[in-house]
């Protein structure tokens, strides 16, 4: 049987290798799925200047990505920041090959608003503090470690830490845009109940700005649950494409 291919879209200060602990698992638990981790415009294997790239920008790579792996029908599931440009991903490929969105621990700021507008927690000061900078800025460690990392091994911290990527000061000014998400795409929310970057009440807020989720998975986890938790986590995600033969 058939399953559909499994896209991963990181977040901020983050690059495709965030997912490598939980490809591997996947490759472990379900061989049968093809998974493709994407670096966004100005991480990892795509350059970029990230003064200047703009969430549309990163939508157009992704899917450029996806249709080159020759990718079909899709489960596309986006972590944190990922939450700007997930939508996006979806409205291009359509509802005909997206077989199910899921966010993970997700950033949706309302329509028409920012992250930083409606950002909360340790990393709003950064946020905010962003516009006054003339070029890219970096996730200061223990600033990660502390909104990323609580409860993760040494080991899986340090890795995490290593990591980490620069950020662009211009996509978390940028309005959100999902006025042409397809409806009829079914939504998932996995809530990462430990989490310091984006608390339980920040989440529901998100969820409530998307307009609601079909599908509610809570992990007991960091933000980072990609390292801390990569087992569980691929589990989910296996369980969720394979819902849909």
């Amino acid at each position: 049987m058939a399953w559909p291919d499994l896209v991963l879209v990181h977040g901020g200060a983050h690059a495709a290798d965030c997912w490598d602990l939980t490809v591997a698992e996947l490759a472990r638990q379900a061989p049968e799925l093809r998974v493709l981790a994407l670096d966004l415009l100005g991480r990892g294997s795509k350059p970029a200047d990230l003064a200047t790239v703009t969430v549309a920008d990163w939508v157009k790579s992704a899917v450029a990505d996806i249709e080159e792996a020759g990718l079909d029908d899709v489960v596309v599931v986006g972590h944190s920041m990922g939450g700007l440009t997930v939508p996006g991903i979806v409205t291009q490929l359509g509802a005909a090959r997206v077989r199910e969105m899921i966010l993970l621990a997700a950033f949706i700021p309302p329509q028409g608003r920012s992250v930083v507008d409606a950002l909360r927690g340790p990393l709003a000061p950064l946020a905010r503090s962003a516009r006054r900078l003339p070029t890219t800025f970096e996730m200061p460690p223990a600033l990660a470690r502390f909104a990323f990392a609580n409860g993760m091994s040494l080991q899986r911290r340090k890795l995490m830490l290593s990591r980490l990527y620069r950020e662009s000061p211009n996509v978390i000014f940028e309005p959100a845009d999902r006025g042409d998400l397809p409806e009829d795409v079914p939504r998932t929310w996995i809530m990462t109940l430990d989490d310091r970057a984006l608390s339980i009440r920040q989440q529901l807020r998100a969820i409530a700005s998307l307009g609601g989720v079909d599908t509610m998975v809570c992990l007991d986890g960091c933000h980072d649950v990609m390292y801390s938790e990569p087992a569980k986590l691929a589990a989910i995600l296996a369980q969720r494409c394979r819902s849909h033969p």
